[in-house]
């Protein structure tokens, strides 16, 4: 389909509040944040800015909109499950979800506006945690501990040089050879030698190792509050 077919398509569906939403997120997840403005998003939704105006009352707004909707897209721990498996099943959920949105991480907490899926969501966690067993004030330090865990590590891999296995390994080796010797930083040359570059290292599995030892010592802390 050429560029005019895709407007033209876009124009006839009609403008709404959610398909502004989705444009948004489609803008962030190709350019980045930065790149969302009223002009950006009209062009991806083919309409004139001041369209935008009748649906969105201001970026503010826009902001508030597509955190809600990234919230949306994280699995809600499961109700019928142990706190700490439904606890994990969140956390990797998420992760999956950040990954896609790398762009969200650093605005999932600031809006002073929280929307329903929001809402729903942080409701949901704390309950798992009281379910659980944790006191108000541990399940207070359990969501905070992981939240900044699971916001810090989709922030850092967001900007990791690679975004694969295979790449991983491209750069690893690209970063080595720029070492005058094995010698000069020899810690780093045994990290990079027998463990990343050994076949089916994956930066990704780092995620559930540091997200199960958290879940491991809230358990042993919640035995013991």
């Amino acid at each position: 389909m050429s560029a005019k077919a895709g407007a033209d398509v876009r124009k006839r569906v009609p403008l709404s509040r959610e398909r502004v939403l989705r444009g948004a997120v489609a803008v962030a997840d190709t350019a980045g944040i930065d790149a969302l403005t009223m002009r950006s998003l009209a062009g991806e939704l083919g309409v004139k800015p001041m369209a935008l105006y009748h649906h969105i009352s201001s970026k503010d707004e826009i902001l508030d909109g597509i955190v809600d909707l990234v919230f949306g897209e994280i699995d809600l721990p499961p109700v019928d499950a142990h706190w700490r498996s439904a606890l994990r099943h969140r956390g990797v959920s998420a992760r999956s979800v950040l990954r896609r949105h790398s762009w969200a991480a650093p605005l999932m907490e600031s809006r002073a506006n929280p929307g329903p899926a929001t809402l729903r969501h942080h409701d949901a966690v704390i309950g798992t945690l009281r379910r659980g067993g944790f006191s108000i004030q541990m399940t207070a330090h359990a969501y905070a501990l992981l939240d900044s865990y699971i916001y810090g590590f989709a922030v850092q891999e967001a900007g990791l040089p690679f975004e694969s296995p295979e790449e991983v390994a491209e750069v690893t080796e690209t970063m080595m050879a720029q070492f005058p010797s094995p010698e000069e930083y020899p810690h780093l040359a045994e990290l990079a030698i027998e463990h990343i570059l050994q076949p089916g290292y994956d930066y990704g599995d780092e995620f559930e190792f540091g997200l199960d030892l958290i879940l491991d010592g809230l358990d042993r802390l919640r035995l013991s509050d």
